[in-house]
């Protein structure tokens, strides 16, 4: 191959262009560089510095970069995903509480007895002195105290006070015990049951307790890291899972068989939860609680929720305040109307709750004594707003009640008759 020849102009302009490739190279690496030494290197996440958060894990791997005047150097720590799970379970592990219930149980003993009562015509066919037929039988023989079950709970006061899920404590006949992280057990009083969301709390004696923080459940995006912490299977304490929130605004009916109930709004997470889990807490990065595990979907793989944190806040600012949690209540059973309710019974609307009684006697339209009853609505008639909002599938009649206190002024439109009115009330509370 002929070797390229170039002219004196070409020579002078291909060295141009190499001097002016190495100063374009040269200041771009200084101000790379110096760029980089002025990272922050205290940074913010989820509300706490990161070395707050990993201000004691060793084995964080260091970066070492050139100071300003190259007679130093400078450290980062390289925060990874592992560290952050670690610091935030360690940070929120003392708080999580293992929630026992135990009840009197009957104690049953065998016997066997002669199902002929020894009588001589039978007693020719199976008895003898060698053979006697006894059949075996069971009698009570007294009680004795057993642990039928557990759940979980986190403290939330310093004082003793525990956030849990209603149906972890609903036996009024049971008797309740916290185990604490440290292995120390005090016997538990449930101070007040939520009828409408799945939540109770729950108090033992005892002073100086850490507290797990509440984050703002608002802010929750799908897809960031959540961590579940909770007396898996009601004998693995504190066991920790991880996952992501899969999901929100979600609406379930949660039962156990025997009774169930509807949740709405609630993060959905594939972070494993198991039985055992509900009450515990569902926590960021930062080791705040967003959510209390709830429920998991039966033959899924890992589809859990939990209800987030700020509907139980609430709750909490009611028991320290009240001693009790108090339910606004309107009293009415209504259907809530779409497009195939308003077609199959003629509706002059396709929102809306409808006011209709239950199957039987005892589910009355109107609850008697009730702010319903005491405003004047009456069966047939339909709830299109309660203060200006609209009611509808996603903004139900129950749900806009919630959003107010007992003895909270309300306006409602409704549709009556061919026509519509404004009724003005205010809220009882629930029985």
């Amino acid at each position: 191959m002929t070797p390229l020849k170039l002219d004196d102009q070409q020579k002078q302009f291909l060295v141009l262009v190499i001097v002016l490739s190495f100063l374009v190279s040269s200041s771009a690496g200084w101000l790379s560089g110096n760029l980089s030494r002025n990272i922050n290197q205290t940074q913010v996440f989820d509300g706490l510095s990161i070395s707050e958060l990993l201000n004691d894990a060793s084995s964080t791997p260091l970066i070492t970069m050139p100071s300003d005047d190259n007679s130093s150097q400078n450290q980062v720590k390289v925060i990874s995903q592992q560290d952050l799970v670690v610091a935030a379970v360690k940070k929120a592990s003392p708080a999580v509480v293992s929630v026992i219930i135990s009840k009197d149980v009957p104690i049953v003993e065998q016997y066997y007895s002669d199902p002929f009562g020894g009588d001589p015509f039978f007693n020719q066919f199976f008895g003898g002195d060698n053979f006697r037929f006894q059949i075996p039988q069971y009698k009570q023989n007294g009680t004795e105290k057993r642990e039928i079950g557990g759940g979980t709970g986190f403290i939330i006061s310093s004082d003793g006070l525990i956030l849990t899920n209603k149906h972890v404590v609903e036996d009024e006949s049971a008797e309740y015990t916290v185990l604490t992280n440290d292995g120390e057990k005090y016997p538990a009083e449930v101070l007040a049951r939520d009828l409408i969301q799945d939540l109770a709390i729950i108090k033992i004696d005892k002073k100086d307790l850490p507290v797990l923080n509440l984050s703002n459940s608002d802010n929750i995006k799908i897809g960031q890291t959540v961590i579940a912490i909770g007396n898996a299977l009601g004998e693995f304490r504190n066991t920790v899972s991880v996952g992501v929130v899969s999901g929100l605004q979600r609406q379930i009916t949660a039962g156990s068989g025997v009774t169930s109930e509807d949740l709405e709004e609630l993060i959905q997470t594939d972070a494993a939860i198991n039985h055992g889990n509900s009450g515990g807490p569902l926590l960021n990065l930062a080791g705040e609680v967003i959510g209390v595990n709830v429920a998991i979907a039966q033959g899924a793989q890992n589809i859990g929720f939990s209800i987030p944190i700020n509907k139980a806040s609430k709750d909490i600012q009611q028991v320290k305040s009240l001693g009790k949690i108090s339910i606004p209540f309107l009293g009415v059973r209504y259907v809530l109307i779409n497009d195939q309710v308003k077609s199959k019974n003629n509706l002059s609307y396709n929102y809306g709750a409808w006011v209709q009684k239950g199957s039987s006697a005892d589910q009355p339209a109107v609850s008697a004594d009730s702010s319903a009853e005491k405003a004047g609505i009456m069966e047939g008639d339909i709830i299109l707003e309660v203060s200006g909002k609209i009611i509808d599938q996603n903004h139900t009649l129950a749900k806009a009640i919630q959003e107010y206190n007992v003895g909270d002024s309300i306006s409602l439109k409704i549709w009556r008759q061919d026509s519509e009115k404004n009724i003005n009330l205010k809220l009882g509370e629930r029985p």
